[in-house]
């Protein structure tokens, strides 16, 4: 061995248990704009995705399986800005992104604007499988399903659901009154990123993944794609440490917070919790940004900071206690 070569620190032998923490999108959602029977399928699909997840650790199955089985489940509901739910852009139509991370083998695949892909996050993960790349966009993403005959294709109107029409709708209207620019400004409290769902999965062999699926940004333009897709920024795993990330995506692009919050745990020694919340609580507000993330370390420990008034999510530790949350509680 050569005098400046580097022997990687030993990691701890796993412990056989797991963990699984999930999120549907950090936004301002007011508790009293949530009426009870909202709020309760809101935390019904929350639950039934984390139990997805959560069955497939609990049989031995590989975290990567487990932030799909999570992930799919949000996008089939149109309760959440991914898949099924996907916000429209200025034109009318869904471009959809989504990133799948291997944390031990740092494998990752992600798709961004694709428009007829039933589940990006399948795609996504197709993506890491069965090509030599990472990221394949638009056009060449589709052309890349034709070559999958497992990936289920679906017209761009399948994704329509009135909720978003009617938020583009009103966000076209108050960027007409306020005369705003697409991407800066004050949107009137129309959270545009609303919705963007992840998953991060700790498995009985001590591995680690993470995955993020989302529509983007209600009235978006000119084939804009945020940090969902873009690993490191939106979406990452290691082997000590995994991020989902849901917010202002021009900033977590900025920050490479996913990454950010990671290499804090690696580099540094840092608790994930104090990692987590330098960057999505201080870094990115300082710079303008706002949103979340959800966090888990190869301990178990889970991290979900936010500061833009809720984030939906859900999560189960490694001592099989669990919960579902939308605000502070």
């Amino acid at each position: 061995m050569t005098a400046n070569a580097q022997t990687p620190a030993a990691l701890p032998a796993s412990t056989g248990r797991t963990a699984l923490v999930i999120h549907g999108g950090a936004g301002f959602v007011p508790k009293e704009s949530l009426s009870a029977a909202d709020e309760k399928e809101y935390r019904a699909t929350l639950r039934l995705a984390l139990d997805a997840g959560n069955a497939v650790l609990q049989r031995g199955g590989p975290a990567i399986d487990a932030v799909e089985a999570s992930i799919r489940v949000l996008e089939e509901s149109p309760r959440f800005n991914a898949g099924k739910g996907a916000v429209f852009n200025a034109k009318g139509g869904h471009e959809l992104d989504a990133a799948i991370m291997e944390g031990h083998t740092l494998r990752a695949g992600a798709v961004a604007g694709v428009t007829t892909v039933r589940s990006p996050i399948k795609l996504a993960r197709a993506v890491m499988e069965h090509s030599p790349h990472v990221m394949l966009a638009g056009p060449g993403a589709e052309a890349f399903a034709d070559t999958q005959k497992d990936i289920e294709r679906v017209p761009n109107s399948w994704f329509d659901t009135p909720m978003r029409r009617r938020q583009l709708e009103e966000a076209q209207r108050k960027e007409a009154e306020q005369k705003a620019a697409v991407i800066e400004g004050d949107d009137g409290n129309v959270r545009r990123y609303l919705g963007t769902v992840g998953a991060v999965a700790l498995d009985k062999a001590g591995h680690i993944a993470a995955g993020t699926s989302t529509g983007g940004m209600t009235n978006k333009r000119w084939g804009r794609v945020g940090d969902s897709p873009i690993i490191g920024a939106g979406t990452w795993a290691d082997d000590r440490c995994g991020v989902s990330g849901t917010g202002w995506g021009e900033y977590y692009i900025r920050t490479n917070a996913a990454r950010d919050i990671c290499a804090r745990v690696e580099y540094r020694g840092d608790s994930l919790q104090a990692a987590a919340d330098e960057v999505i609580n201080r870094i990115i507000p300082a710079m303008g940004g706002d949103g979340g993330a959800i966090a888990l370390d190869r301990d178990g420990n889970i991290a979900m900071p936010f500061n833009s008034g809720s984030m939906f999510r859900a999560w189960i530790r490694p001592d099989g206690s669990s919960g579902v949350a939308i605000h502070e509680d």
